[in-house]
Order: C-alpha cells, then sequence, then structure tokens
C-alpha cells in the first residue's frame, strides 16, 4: 500500500476513534436511566451502526483494506477522547466548587 493512503488511514482511524468515544459518553449518559432491555437494543443497534460506518469509510479511504495498525490508531483515538473527556469534567468540578 502506498504510504500516503497509509496515513490517511491512520488519520482517518484515530479521528474516527475520537468521534466513537464521543458518541459512546453520550450514549451511556443518554441511556443510564432506561430499562435494561432498551439498553441492550440500543447498544447492539449502536456497535453495528459505528461498525459499519467504520468500513465504509475505509473503503472510501483504502479500498476497504483492514490493517492492525488501523485497529491500534482507532483505539488511540478513544483513549485520547477518553483522557480529554476526563480532565474537561475535572476542570468544570473545580470550577463550579468555587
Amino acid at each position: 500500500m502506498i504510504l500516503k493512503v497509509q496515513i490517511m488511514t491512520l488519520i482517518c482511524s484515530f479521528l474516527y476513534g475520537i468521534f466513537f468515544g464521543v458518541t459512546l459518553d453520550l450514549n451511556y449518559n443518554i441511556l443510564k436511566n432506561t430499562s435494561k432491555v432498551y439498553i441492550v437494543i440500543i447498544h447492539f443497534l449502536f456497535v453495528v451502526f459505528h461498525i459499519l460506518m467504520y468500513f465504509f469509510i475505509l473503503q472510501k479511504v483504502n479500498n476497504g483494506i483492514f490493517h492492525p495498525y488501523g485497529l491500534l490508531s482507532l483505539i488511540v483515538g478513544v483513549l485520547v477522547e477518553h483522557l480529554i473527556y476526563i480532565n474537561i469534567n475535572f476542570v468544570f468540578k473545580i470550577t463550579s466548587k468555587n
């Protein structure tokens, strides 16, 4: 695979990881106080939607070729989003106490 396509795959996977992390946090916060059956159905549809959307993006970027470094970049994107989310919540908790 050409280096330019590999870099685009890494960038798209990283950004999709951030997007997935944000929507996962939103999904969790919205469904916090609902019934268990509803939560299972929505989480299943959520995961299926994101899997299909990620592979659609891979199809557009590199003809749908899946590489382990793309998965690693996706996981790093989710972790970066989670660290940013924790830090933002920490800052807002400190400022709301003052």
